[in-house]
């Protein structure tokens, strides 16, 4: 028979599952009666555990939300998310200032558990390998990060002082729409509220963030991630390309994603299938344009370039370059 203490133990674990439980439901995982519940509910809070009672019909006991986290107790299998979860933060790059947090959350699970868990989750982690590099990234303020998520979910406006790539420092005001991870960075996308303008914003480069009084209404069109990936796809740089390609979306979004062009699909006509290859034009703003030949070479359909005249000059050189290496004995 469970001794009390493994009982009280496992009535915290289930009140940190969320929600409120019966006292009848606790009896019954427990196997005891419900006076025996409340008493381990008040050893619980003799512990400094913040558990509150609920009334009414459908009350019970849940825990607070108080200033200290309440012991946390996992699971073999919660274990293993918690610590592949921070390596994978880590590689990444979406992880908050403090470079270390991850590393020290990472011991202090590793301290608590159980030596021949510790070692099982030990050999994994020195087996698991990755195909990509580790990122390095600047990587946001977690005050910021957390101001400006509740300013989304609240619909406030925000302030923030914010450095451009450029260097500039602008303090501009932010109807945030949502937080978006892309590619080992964080973003905030809103309406900068000065232009009425939607823009989008690194979270690494935003110094400081205030909740400002009042509220607004968000946009339903399209979601912060699609924004994030509309507006990288139409930033401004120096070159503006405009192609016509014969082939499937699938095709060239595996080459040329929403992050990177924009893509004007047109309505298949009736019973054409959407996998129907058809000429569809790609619209994209590039820094430099060395990188975009190869891209198209590898497409390996039909393409026209529409402009710049410049890109297809570096084509006719890259082909011409490759002819010669194949004609190589």
């Amino acid at each position: 028979m469970p001794r009390p203490t493994a009982r009280v133990l496992t009535l915290l674990e289930l009140l940190q599952s969320g929600g409120t439980r019966t006292v009848a439901e606790l009896a019954g995982r427990l196997g005891v009666e419900g006076r025996t519940v409340r008493r381990y509910v008040d050893q619980l809070i003799d512990l400094d555990v913040p558990v509150e009672s609920v009334r009414g019909r459908y009350g019970g006991y849940r825990l607070a939300s108080g200033y200290r986290l309440p012991p946390l107790m996992l699971s073999d299998d919660e274990a293993l998310a918690v610590l592949l979860g921070l390596v994978a933060g880590r590689r990444s790059g979406l992880t908050t200032t403090e470079h270390t947090a991850s590393e020290t959350a990472s011991a202090k699970i590793r301290r608590v558990l159980p030596k021949h868990i510790a070692r099982r989750l030990d050999t994994l982690l020195e087996a698991l390998a990755f195909t990509d590099q580790p990122g390095d990234f600047d990587t946001p303020d977690a005050g910021v990060l957390l101001t400006i998520a509740d300013a989304v979910r609240h619909r406030r406006p925000v302030s923030i002082r914010y450095t451009d790539r450029d260097g500039r420092r602008s303090e501009r005001t932010l109807h945030a729409y949502g937080v978006v991870a892309h590619a080992g960075r964080w973003y905030v996308t809103g309406e900068d509220a000065r232009i009425a303008e939607d823009r989008t914003f690194r979270l690494d480069r935003i110094a400081d963030a205030r909740t400002l009084p009042g509220s607004f209404e968000a946009p339903v069109d399209a979601g912060p991630a699609q924004r994030v990936l509309s507006g990288f796809a139409t930033a401004g740089y120096r070159h503006e390309v405009t192609l016509r390609v014969h082939g499937t979306v699938g095709q060239i979004r595996a080459h040329l994603p929403a992050s990177v062009a924009s893509l004007e699909e047109y309505a298949p006509v009736a019973g054409e299938d959407r996998a129907t290859e058809r000429w569809l034009r790609v619209e994209l703003r590039a820094e430099r344009l060395d990188w975009l030949p190869p891209v198209l070479a590898s497409l390996d359909r039909p393409f026209v370039i529409e402009r710049p005249d410049e890109l297809r000059d570096l084509v006719t050189a890259l082909a011409g370059r490759l002819a010669s290496y194949a004609r190589q004995a």
